[in-house]
């Protein structure tokens, strides 16, 4: 089906990110629940700011509270999830903004489906890297107990799997490093490609 209104741009994405000064990317933090995907965007997003990028962070409480509340935790609404996050990402990179987006994406497909709608050169692939048993240690909204209770299916690392990144751009060790070593760390890496100069 074609488009009823076609997609004009007055402004365009390399003139936004010549205002902002950046060049806009998606880093997208991918690990199982509890391994520190959001607390490591959170404080990435403090850092950039604190550099005088501007981005966005987007995770499962701002998109579950918002724009995909209507979905369940099947397969075909976590897919459906990942679509759309995908999508508002595509969004936020046409409009110049460094988006950071933290979810748990645990298969292949998941993830090499949002790497093509967002775009080879702009998906930035972080493998937050944290033993289950660390993360389970973590969980402070006890999941992964009613996970293994019985309570809730499909829950990935327990009777889902998590199909570790082949290829990521990054590894981050939450288990060994601060938040700041981490943080630096993906700094590191990520600066040369959001920097215009």
């Amino acid at each position: 089906m074609e488009h009823i209104y076609p997609v004009i741009e007055k402004v365009g994405r390399n003139q936004k990110e010549q205002f902002l000064k950046q060049r806009a990317k998606v880093i997208w933090l991918t690990g199982l629940s509890g391994s520190g995907k959001s607390t490591v965007g959170l404080a990435l997003e403090q850092e950039l700011f604190n550099r005088g990028f501007f981005s966005q962070i987007l995770d499962g409480d701002n998109i579950r509270a918002g724009i995909n509340k209507n979905l369940n935790f099947t397969l075909q609404d976590r897919l459906e999830n990942i679509r759309r996050i995908s999508e508002v990402c595509k969004l936020y990179i046409n409009s110049g903004i460094i988006t950071i987006s933290c979810f748990i994406s645990p298969t292949f497909n998941d993830r090499e489906m949002a790497r093509n709608i967002i775009g080879e050169d702009d998906f930035i692939e972080v493998f937050v890297s944290t033993p289950i048993e660390v993360c389970e240690k973590r969980d402070i909204k006890g999941l992964y107990a009613k996970a293994r209770k019985g309570e809730i299916k499909n829950f990935t690392g327990i009777d889902a799997p998590f199909e570790i990144p082949r290829n990521p751009f990054a590894v981050l060790d939450t288990q060994s490093k601060t938040i700041d070593e981490t943080v630096n760390e993906l700094l590191d890496k990520i600066l040369p490609l959001i920097s215009l100069t």
